[in-house]
């Protein structure tokens, strides 16, 4: 199969695995916005990011080291196994010691009262990472889409139970979760006879020091990327304004409008799995160049148009995936959406070109681009939140997406050189903005100008598209 064709079976069966499950997690955000008010839902994302952030600490960025040496032939799978597993139970064994201590942070006390929650939380979401990372790099994309169906099937169930069954709010959320990632772990550790490949003579040192001097620089990465989406809902929490309304209700808001643009990370991260497996085992192919200059036109085409139209939707959209029968707040939340959907399609760009730096094994560059994100994202929102409030905070995530990929766009290309139409996406860019404008402003015909503008991105963008898809059809 060649590389074309390998991409696209892999992208399909992603999707295939991935698509309904990701869209079932997108319709559990209308359960929680019916039983969880605004406040209560900015603890549980808080959470939720805060488990993220810790991850990447404590298992020393094993999602981005497993898939790398995974996938390299040159490695023996029961080596990679067996040292991955003992690096993330020595940062198990750390983060037991020391997060507990972390509530007593004062911008951290939403933690109390969710302390151990927490640790479970991380651990048994870094086993199935751990198992499932293992899995893909094996090539299993059929079984590791499956277990994405099944996982999301038991976190709905878990979630009816102990949220709209029993009524548990956040703690019945992180319950559901940890059973959920508990149930996909003993199920991938069996169909993919995971316990052959885990024998303590295995490890090996060399190894284990590979992995750390690749993986080292993307944990500030990872961990950078996290704070860029932290920092929002903190400065939204804590900060005072005598011009919008801040606090934990608005960070709540803030929290369920960032799940409508997950419908474009889905696109995005569905692509991902795939593509980031292809540039690794091809990275030293003869043309390089021209295959990422074919898929990454497409790829920003379909993210362009997507993006367009999900804001042409965007009221019918945000009224289905959310329930405000009892919190009627969450009817605004479309208002706070259209600069996030622009925002996540940066950021889906910059993973592409994220994938340089691993497959070249560039890691360090792949820091100092998120370093400027984070950076940005910061101060821009010590400026933007107290004047604009909810808009503030997408604007300066927009901003800080936006400098890095552009940071990206001209250091990764001297590593994989290809061609890119930098005039052709601001444009895309500045249509989005007016879109989103219009839907912002509310004003009179917003609806119609929406219509006609999503068909101008459409047209603009579908002949790069179709070329990019004749030729890689012709392969």
């Amino acid at each position: 199969m060649n590389k074309y064709k390998k991409l696209a079976f892999n992208t399909m069966i992603f999707a295939v695995g991935s698509f309904g499950s990701k869209i079932l997690v997108l319709l559990l955000t209308r359960l929680y916005t019916k039983h969880i008010n605004p406040a209560d839902m900015n603890t549980k994302d808080l959470l939720e990011t805060t488990a993220l952030f810790l991850q990447p600490i404590f298992t020393f960025a094993l999602q981005e080291y497993l898939i790398r040496f995974g996938l390299d032939k040159k490695y023996d799978k029961k080596a990679v196994f067996t040292t991955s597993a003992c690096i993330t139970g020595i940062g198990m064994a750390a983060l037991v010691l020391i997060v507990p201590g972390l509530r007593f942070i004062p911008f951290l006390n939403f933690i109390s009262g969710y302390a151990m929650l927490l640790v479970v939380y991380t651990c048994m979401s870094s086993i199935r990472m751990l198992f499932a990372q293992f899995v893909r790099s094996r090539d299993m994309v059929k079984l590791f889409s499956l277990d994405g169906i099944l996982a999301t099937l038991t976190l709905f169930v878990f979630n009816m139970i102990f949220i709209a069954g029993l009524n548990m709010g956040v703690k019945g959320f992180m319950l559901a979760v940890i059973l959920s990632d508990f149930c996909s772990s003993v199920f991938l550790f069996s169909v993919a006879r995971l316990g052959k490949f885990f024998k303590l003579r295995y490890f090996s040192g060399s190894l284990a020091r590979a992995m750390m001097k690749f993986s080292l620089p993307l944990i500030p990465t990872i961990v950078m990327w996290t704070v860029t989406s932290l920092s929002d809902r903190l400065f939204i929490t804590y900060m005072h304004s005598t011009h919008v309304k801040l606090g934990k209700e608005a960070a709540g808001l803030y929290a369920v409008a960032n799940r409508i643009p997950n419908l474009i990370s889905m696109v995005s991260t569905i692509f991902f799995q795939a593509w980031n497996m292809s540039a690794i085992t091809e990275n030293n192919s003869r043309d390089r160049s021209r295959f990422y200059e074919r898929v990454y036109n497409a790829y920003e085409s379909i993210l362009f148009i997507a993006s367009a139209g999900l804001l042409m939707l965007i009221v019918p959209v945000s009224s289905f995936l959310t329930n405000k029968s009892n919190y009627a707040e969450y009817g605004t939340i479309y208002i706070y959406t259209p600069i996030l959907i622009i925002a996540v399609l940066f950021m889906s760009l910059n993973q592409f070109l994220g994938g340089i730096y691993n497959a070249t094994k560039h890691s360090k560059n792949s820091f100092w681009t998120s370093f400027v994100a984070c950076s940005v994202n910061i101060v821009m929102n010590f400026f933007l939140i107290p004047e604009w409030g909810l808009q503030g905070a997408a604007l300066a995530t927009f901003l800080s997406y936006y400098i890095c990929f552009w940071s990206r766009v001209i250091d990764a290309r001297y590593y994989v050189p290809f061609k890119f139409n930098a005039v052709k996406s601001m444009i895309n860019t500045v249509l989005l903005f007016v879109m989103s404008w219009m839907i912002i402003k509310d004003k009179t015909g917003w609806q119609l100008w929406l219509i006609l503008l999503f068909i101008t991105v459409t047209v603009f963008n579908y002949k790069s598209l179709l070329s990019t898809v004749r030729k890689v059809l012709r392969k």
